[in-house]
């Protein structure tokens, strides 16, 4: 009955009123199709008064039916695409059939799968790849103009900010990131894409830049050339961030590559491929191998034929890959764990300080390697300071990572779950005070969530103190002077990051210098750009991502030097004066 009365109001619209009404229903019309913008937005767009009148009743019975449409749209489960692997330009199954499901952390629930490869598909890529790096003498690519390149790079850019809302709801399923994040996360891959774009453009700038030489009968020029055939093997905490990361440089200093993501988040990497593939970029010189590390991940940081290996994750595995890399010689680059410090002293705002504790601690559900996890406080503001702490950190927004406004959701996997609250416990057998968290809230029956937990009266010796957790749990302890806030800060065998907090500027300047980290942040935890270099010291790892030297890192240098002069070199006398 509703049918027909709807079909009587659109025949019975004149003209003039039927196209408002189709021009009105474009904005519901273009959402469906999309899938991009929540309804919410079109409110305002339809709140302009309209005159009183038969035509604009009859609209709003349309508008109303195309607004239920919507809603129920929205509503509708994300689809996780079902992807192959992606070798030479095409979509491949992996060779054994092998699949991984995929796992909605917070849901528990299987809601997809990837492709499981093996030792075989990643020969096949390796091929792949080195083929298509020396394809017509690498003109269509690795010797190819930055300028060129640099297109590629700004139109994976532009896919990226189109799909932005679609591409992190995709990273918020697989990986349990809250929303918000993962939105944001988009947009650093958007801008990191375009940081390197410019850079590829920048090297034809520099190339056959001139060194100065102390002879005047030789000229000498520097020519930076791409690696090779790279493998860049990513973690799951930023699945695409950290591998663009990786990928972005490595295209534009005109590599080959063959991407190999962690196997509990691969999703969106994949799905990264697919708009490598719409912009053109020659078949094999971007691949995506996904599966298991030891089927996977080993053979293809152990081939040949690869010229170098980055990698981010934990210290035990890049021990593992430098190792592999070794045999052969190859140049490896490694992101690995840290047990970063933050420092606090007492002529700091205790609400911005607690603010910065919490967000260096619980930002990425914790799960961040950079993660400012040993917090040291001055003891006369550290019964303050914990007690803001506490009540604040106890307040975070936990729950669905799919609303707005969550601002801790679940880790990634049931091992990281149970090894996290296995930390925790742990902690308080030797002695650590629980003041908040330290299990899944009592609200959600299911998914790894882990409440925000703070553990105070943590001693040095401590396991929770030592090793890197990954997952939302701040240890804290405390300290006299400047002096032994070092010490304690610097007393571990990791060197990723620090970070300090005082209205002393000369303090920050001294505690800065004396941290011995590869990355400090001064009033403040965790801002990273892609402009400024990303790495640590110790067993954090070496080399340096982002900013210029992440470009350097898939460059080579060569140096070219002429001999100038029109008279003989005359080292040997010539045989006529023998």
């Amino acid at each position: 009955m509703a049918t027909s009365k709807l079909t009587l109001v659109w025949f019975s619209l004149s003209p003039s009123e039927l196209s408002s009404l189709l021009l009105l229903l474009l904005l519901p019309f273009i959402y469906l199709l999309r899938l991009l913008y929540p309804f919410y937005y079109f409110p305002a767009l339809f709140s302009a008064p309209l005159p009183r009148s038969r035509t604009t009743d009859r609209l709003n019975v349309c508008l109303i039916c195309f607004a239920a449409m919507a809603d129920a749209a929205a509503a509708a489960p994300i689809v996780v695409p079902q992807r192959q692997l992606f070798i030479d330009g095409n979509w491949r199954p992996p060779r054994k059939g092998a699949h991984i499901p995929v796992i909605n952390p917070a849901t528990e629930q299987i809601i997809g799968e990837i492709p499981g490869a093996t030792s075989e598909d990643v020969n096949d890529a390796v091929k792949a790849a080195k083929k298509a790096f020396l394809h017509n003498k690498g003109q269509h690519w690795s010797r190819a103009t930055g300028e060129a390149r640099g297109k590629y790079l700004r139109a994976i850019a532009d896919k990226v900010t189109e799909r932005k809302l679609w591409l992190a709801e995709l990273e918020t399923l697989d990986c349990g990131k809250p929303i918000d994040e993962a939105v944001w996360d988009m947009e650093d891959v958007a801008a990191c894409f375009e940081y390197y774009a410019g850079l590829a453009e920048k090297l034809d700038e520099i190339q056959y830049a001139p060194v100065e030489l102390p002879l005047q009968n030789y000229k000498s020029n520097i020519l930076k050339e791409p690696i090779g055939v790279v493998a860049l093997i990513t973690p799951w905490n930023y699945p695409l961030l950290m591998a663009t990361w990786k990928v972005a440089p490595a295209l534009a200093a005109g590599c080959a590559v063959i991407l190999k993501p962690s196997e509990l988040a691969s999703v969106t990497c994949l799905e990264l491929a697919s708009i490598i593939q719409e912009v053109g970029i020659p078949p094999g010189i971007f691949n995506v191998i996904t599966g298991f590390g030891p089927a996977a991940g080993a053979p293809l940081a152990a081939h040949e034929d690869v010229d170098k290996v980055a990698f981010t994750g934990s210290t035990k595995t890049g021990r593992s890959i430098m190792e592999m890399a070794a045999r052969i010689t190859k140049p490896v680059s490694l992101e690995l764990g840290g047990k970063s410090p933050l420092i606090v002293f007492d002529d700091a705002d205790i609400d911005t300080a607690v603010e910065w504790a919490m967000f260096g601690a619980f930002w990425t559900n914790g799960q961040i390697c950079a993660a400012t996890s040993r917090l040291l406080l001055q003891e006369n503001i550290a019964e303050k300071f914990l007690k803001k702490l506490a009540d604040w950190s106890a307040s975070i927004k936990i729950g669905n990572p799919l609303e707005k406004g969550c601002r801790l959701g679940p880790v990634v996997s049931e091992s990281q779950y149970t090894k996290i609250l296995k930390y925790i416990s742990t902690a308080q057998a030797e002695g650590a005070s629980l003041l908040c968290g330290g299990k899944r809230p009592d609200h959600l029956k299911k998914g790894y969530f882990v409440g925000a937990t703070v553990l105070s009266d943590v001693k040095p010796w401590m396991q929770i103190w030592k090793e890197e957790v990954f997952g939302p749990v701040l240890a804290v302890s405390t300290f006299k002077t400047e002096e032994e806030a070092l010490h304690l800060a610097n007393d571990s065998p990791y060197g990723l990051a620090g970070a300090v907090i005082s209205k002393d500027a000369d303090r920050c300047k001294r505690v800065s210098e004396g941290l011995q980290a590869g990355i400090v942040w001064i009033n403040c935890s965790q801002p990273t750009f892609c402009q400024t270099p990303w790495g640590g010291v110790k067993r954090s790892g070496f080399g340096r991502e982002l900013g210029e030297w992440g470009l350097e890192n898939y460059l080579s240098v060569k140096q070219l030097t002429r001999y100038i002069s029109n008279e003989p070199f005359g080292w040997y006398p010539p045989i006529s004066k023998l």
